[in-house]
């Protein structure tokens, strides 16, 4: 039998849901496919994906550290650049950095300190 991974899901910590929603759906574009609730007024877990890519965010308390950093490829880096450009989001304004070791990098900062880093491959 051959053992096969399915890609990581990170599981970024959020302290806003409304601000995070604004970050995560409204200026990045992801879609929000889930949330669970233990209870009415319990942490909001949910899941958000776009292109292939999950992320987890959790309200609850020890699920991660916030200011954590993910790492997420994207071949077209400059249409992703410009699709934040012209959105009405005034906590971001990323730009694309070219790195010493050759790859073009868009670092933005969500609501509870988390570090999304999109980079185009070398």
């Amino acid at each position: 039998m051959s053992i096969a991974f399915a890609p990581p899901i990170p599981i970024l910590r959020m302290f806003d849901v409304e601000h995070a929603l604004r970050f995560y759906r409204d200026f990045l574009g992801f879609a929000v496919d889930w949330e669970h609730r233990f209870e009415t007024g319990a942490p909001l877990y949910l899941q958000v994906s776009r292109s292939g890519v999950l992320l987890h965010l959790s309200e609850h308390h020890g699920d991660a550290t916030p200011g954590s950093a993910i790492r997420i490829g994207v071949l077209a880096i400059e249409e992703l650049h410009a699709s934040l450009a012209v959105k009405p989001y005034k906590y971001a304004r990323p730009g694309i950095a070219l790195k010493p070791w050759g790859q073009r990098e868009m670092t933005v900062t969500d609501p509870s300190g988390n570090r999304i880093i999109f980079f185009a491959p070398a």
